[in-house]
């Protein structure tokens, strides 16, 4: 069997296996790897021989030339026998398929399993018991992954030489054409989340069995799945093996799926074999199925499945995304600090947020504001911030924990604290003490701030009126404007444009500022553009009923200006020119204009979804105005579009413009 999957992957040529022809009596299922010093290894330690020791790369990109590896005699061994380590040590479990555990010991056994915080609880749990199923001994490997995987490698390689491990390995490798479908290929995975050498006999065994059992076409979704995760992680998406596994995958109806055989399915596309908008169709049907039965998921699964629908950026499935954000409204209080992060993550994603959530949310967050992650408090900030969805209750709880917690929080998530605080325009209760400790850590860890992360957050304090004037200066430097440069491929427009804003700030609301200038070359002329814009677009439908009240106000549409560019960066909405003695101007008039009067026509966009508060952006643009002198009037959409008629429309804007002067019929 092995020499077979030999002959059938292509890897074998490139990573400089040479092939010998069996010389005696051999066993042709059962590679054997020759130490260094040319000596064969002992099959007690053949399973871990060829483990990694440098575990920096994934299995699949290790190509370099590995120890030479034959085909050798097989040696004695006595089967369903307890395993002989070395001198007779280690433990004495026996993997057995004839007398397995009955399913209440294998879940005692699983929820013991969880309850292991090192892998050395469990090798002692291991050592308790006598006999063990091959999908124990599987989810045991899985345990000792989750306890010792970090990024690429492990954290403690040389938990792979560990009695306990060996003989497992052991056994497994002995037995690996008796054991269950369900066992080997979990026990497959395993192996390659603990990043053991794919040459090594044990994966041979496995990948060669593996084979040849997907060859007789009787695996369930589930484990086709499970068998896909595996062989992507031994030779990456081109692997023939996983052609046939998806192939195998592709024939069945993703409508009778069990509720696990599709999580299974999502997760495995999400490993990589998914991407690029592959098996779209595939997709699809399984969106639909998937739609059908979120009211059955846990909170695991929900978070799982929107990980993989962002993973796969599939936008086209936002029925499914509203049915799990419903699902996730019972599961708040129960979701661990991974999940929730997960799931507020993939809500900023798809750009969805549901009342009932909000809800949910506003009653977990002041019970977790100081007890959970760092990330998931800094992720819930993040996620009202990008909705635009003003809490009172969520933020005056994180505020309150970030005075106590701050100094634990990464500069990143200080920063996107502050941010959401910015972009909302709101200060809680505790301001000073929050702004204090902001500035206790710019003073003692500036030098660990990102440069656009820091500029990020000093922007968003000067949104909400708090001033690190001795940080800000410090922006405007050269050395500090090349660093910003040579973080990304130069500085784009919305950096500039928040250069300019805050240099603006200090000229305007801080007279006492004498630090640096920032240079003409970095400014901009317009903060409003494209895309992400430190101004909204005034809304069309909400402009044009306006400029038509104002035609019938003033009596001639060249009486005020539309989108006036100022010299100041802003764009006003509407300006209207006065002379000293009150009267209006024409728009094109430029020399003895008294005064300019600023109307912001401002839609729902410019305010907070939940509340009638402008954002950070729009309030600090009509503060900035009237400093520089523009009477600024605001026409918000809540008031307009209470108007029933035209005579309405212009009695209102008349006593908006000019409260104090009376208004004569053209």
């Amino acid at each position: 069997m092995a020499l077979k999957l030999i002959q059938r992957c292509p890897l074998l040529g490139q990573i400089g296996i040479q092939r010998y022809p069996p010389v005696g009596p051999v066993c042709t299922t059962r590679l054997l790897s020759i130490s260094s010093q040319g000596l064969p290894l002992c099959v007690a330690c053949l399973c871990t021989s060829a483990i990694r020791r440098q575990s920096s790369k994934k299995p699949q990109s290790d190509c370099g030339i590995r120890s030479l590896t034959t085909i050798v005699k097989e040696p004695s061994f006595v089967a369903s026998s307890s395993v002989g380590l070395h001198r007779d040590s280690g433990p004495r479990f026996r993997l057995t398929q004839l007398h397995r555990p009955t399913a209440a010991e294998e879940q005692a056994f699983q929820q013991r399993l969880g309850s292991c915080s090192s892998s050395r609880q469990v090798f002692t749990l291991l050592r308790t018991v006598e006999i063990i199923s091959d999908t124990m001994a599987a989810a045991a490997l899985h345990r000792v992954a989750d306890l010792e995987q970090e990024g690429n490698s492990l954290k403690d390689p040389t938990v792979l030489e560990k009695d306990t491990i060996i003989a497992l390995c052991f056994q497994l490798e002995q037995d690996s054409g008796r054991l269950t479908d369900a066992g080997l290929i979990s026990a497959l995975l395993a192996c390659t989340r603990l990043f053991l050498d794919p040459w090594s006999t044990l994966m041979v065994r496995l990948v060669s069995e593996s084979q040849e059992r997907l060859d007789r076409g009787q695996m369930s979704v589930g484990q086709l799945c499970i068998l896909g995760q595996a062989m992507l992680a031994v030779e990456g998406p081109g692997c023939v093996m996983l052609e046939q596994v998806m192939e195998q995958i592709q024939k069945q109806e993703p409508a009778k799926w069990s509720l696990a055989d599709l999580l299974a399915a999502y997760r495995f596309l999400q490993g990589g074999v998914g991407e690029y908008g592959k098996f779209r169709d595939l997709l699809n049907a399984m969106h639909t199925h998937a739609v059908k039965v979120t009211s059955r998921m846990d909170p695991p699964a929900v978070s799982g499945l929107l990980s993989a629908l962002v993973t796969l950026n599939q936008t086209q499935a936002m029925p499914l995304v509203i049915n799990l954000c419903k699902q996730a409204v019972r599961h708040v209080p129960h979701f661990t600090d991974e999940e929730l992060t997960i799931v507020l993550g993939a809500l900023m994603h798809f750009g969805h947020s549901d009342h009932y959530f909000v809800e949910a949310m506003e009653r977990y967050v002041p019970t977790m504001a100081f007890t959970s992650h760092p990330e998931t408090v800094t992720k819930v900030v993040q996620f009202f911030g990008r909705r635009n969805i003003l809490s009172p209750t969520v933020f005056d709880a994180v505020a309150e924990s970030f005075v106590y917690r701050a100094d634990d929080y990464s500069t990143s998530q200080v920063a996107r604290q502050i941010m959401a605080l910015g972009k909302l325009g709101y200060l809680p209760p505790n301001a000073g003490e929050v702004f204090r400790k902001v500035e206790t850590i710019l003073r003692t860890r500036f030098s660990h701030f990102q440069p656009r992360t820091l500029l990020n957050l000093l922007h968003s304090c000067t949104l909400v009126e708090r001033f690190p004037v001795n940080f800000v200066s410090k922006v405007f430097s050269s050395y500090f404007l090349q660093q910003l440069q040579e973080q990304g491929t130069g500085m784009d427009r919305i950096v500039l444009a928040q250069l300019t804003q805050l240099y603006m700030t200090l000229k305007l609301e801080c007279p006492f500022y004498e630090g640096p200038r920032l240079l003409p070359k970095y400014r901009v002329k317009s903060f409003l553009m494209s895309g992400r814009s430190l101004e909204t677009p005034v809304d069309a439908h909400l402009y044009n009923s306006v400029k038509n009240g104002l035609v019938d106000l003033l009596g001639a549409r060249s009486y005020f200006g539309s989108k006036v560019l100022t010299p100041y960066c802003y764009t006003l909405d509407v300006e209207i020119k006065l002379d000293e003695e009150g009267y209006v101007l024409p728009a094109s008039h430029i020399d003895e204009v008294y005064k300019r009067i600023a109307l912001c026509i401002d839609g729902q966009k410019r305010f907070t979804t939940n509340t009638r508060q402008l954002l950070g952006k729009e309030a600090i643009k009509q503060r900035h105005l009237r400093l520089l002198g523009y009477e600024v009037v605001q026409i918000p959409y809540y008031e307009f579009e209470k108007l029933q008629n035209k005579t309405g429309v212009v009695e209102y804007l008349h006593q908006r413009i000019f409260p104090h002067t009376y208004r004569l019929s053209w």
